[in-house]
């Protein structure tokens, strides 16, 4: 498949779901509170940046999805790796972490808010708790799964322990784990609603939840867009980091 078919047929479900939207909202099949129009929807965007200043509440959620993603990546990806290489590190943290990562997020936010107040921090911890324990466990996958006969190699040529999971691990997974911090960033950024529920006045999820208090429900789909276009360029970055990193793994 040519490289235009394969965009086009990447674009056609967007296309597909826009036209069942305009025909759902502007032939009245569905009532303006609960399904507005992709015009009104669209109007009331511009709207959020001229007059309220949405740019700021933008980057108040970037900082907070940001904040919580970094830390799990500077804690996880490192503890990650040491279990993927290491069978006794393995044993010792993959019980607790596999105990732990099915508690869901949301259920931490009354002690998160008992525990940091609210505010930024509590956000940070909650982003933080939703991405550090899965992104864990993709690292350790990814580091397992080097093949064994580049580190049987590396032993043969004299390396040790260390060089062994600095210089062959490491390198070799590291395409795999660019890929599961990817993976594990756009989670932080479904749970950024959630993470602004409570205490939160800035931010995208803010404003969609005092939307929804007075049923602005163009606000409500601004909002979800909004999130969903930096969703993808988000993406679109990890993406373009993975070419630029990693040109030796793109087959």
């Amino acid at each position: 498949m040519k490289h235009g078919q394969r965009r086009a047929l990447g674009i056609a479900p967007f296309l597909l779901v826009l036209a069942l939207w305009c025909i759902l909202s502007y032939g009245g099949v569905v009532r303006a509170l609960f399904l507005p129009t992709p015009t009104n929807v669209i109007s009331e965007g511009f709207r959020m940046f001229a007059e309220e200043g949405f740019h700021n509440d933008i980057l108040l959620s970037l900082a907070r999805v940001f904040g919580g993603f970094l830390i799990s990546a500077a804690f996880g990806v490192p503890l990650g790796i040491l279990m993927g290489a290491s069978r006794t590190t393995d044993t010792f943290f993959a019980p607790i972490i596999g105990f732990i990562r099915y508690m869901p997020a949301t259920a931490f936010i009354p002690l998160a808010i008992l525990w940091f107040g609210v505010g930024y921090v509590e956000n940070v911890v909650l982003v933080f708790m939703s991405i550090f324990f899965y992104l864990v466990l993709l690292v350790a996958d990814a580091a397992a799964n080097v093949k064994k006969p580049w580190i049987d190699t590396a032993l043969t040529l004299g390396a040790n322990r260390l060089q062994v999971v600095t210089k062959v691990v490491v390198r070799a997974a590291a395409p795999d784990v660019w890929n599961a911090m990817r993976t594990m960033f756009g989670v932080g950024w479904t749970m950024i609603v959630v993470v602004e529920l409570v205490g939160a006045e800035a931010g995208i999820g803010a404003k969609i939840i005092h939307a929804q208090r007075f049923l602005q429900t163009p606000k409500i789909m601004a909002g979800i867009c909004i999130i969903g276009l930096l969703g993808v360029a988000s993406d679109l970055c990890f993406r373009a980091g993975y070419r630029f990193l990693f040109p030796w793994a793109r087959n």
